[in-house]
């Protein structure tokens, strides 16, 4: 257990966090996703887990720790519903007010078709899959910087 760091992020969770540079994004997934052949896909190569918690309570884990990229428009990107890509379900309304907790303002989600969110799924650095059994509640994050002392 370490001081000021969320105990849902896992020693392996913690590695790929770290090991990210600017502009590398991460998946945080349902458990319907295809996490495990996408996460094969990625840089890191593995899947992640944060189990047994919602999408949200994952991602305000990540968000904790990782700022997100202030340099594009779709640093925070959610999985649009087929036929419907204007609807926000209630999984994807909780993940928007996760993000808008750790950033300290509003930042919204970006919708992207289901496929065209797998294809960019496959070059993330890594995938993170939850316990989030409602459909819909996959996300993408690209990781920002952290500013030197006094900027």
């Amino acid at each position: 257990m370490l001081k000021g760091i969320n105990p849902l992020l896992n020693a392996d969770v913690l590695y790929a966090l770290r090991a990210m540079g600017h502009g590398d994004r991460l998946v945080v997934c349902d458990t319907n996703f295809p996490a495990d052949s996408i996460a094969r896909q990625s840089a890191l190569g593995e899947l992640l887990r944060i189990d047994n918690v919602s999408a949200a309570k994952a991602v305000e884990a990540v968000l904790s720790v990782m700022p997100l990229d202030t340099f594009v428009d779709d640093a925070a990107i959610r999985m649009e519903i087929v036929g419907q890509p204007q609807e926000v379900p209630p999984v994807q309304r909780e993940v928007q007010a996760a993000i808008d907790g750790a950033e300290g303002r509003s930042w919204p989600l970006v919708g992207v078709e289901r496929h065209a969110f797998y294809e960019k799924a496959k070059t993330a650095y890594c995938v993170i899959t939850t316990g989030e059994r409602r459909f819909y509640g996959c996300f993408l994050f690209s990781k920002g910087v952290v500013a030197p002392d006094g900027e």
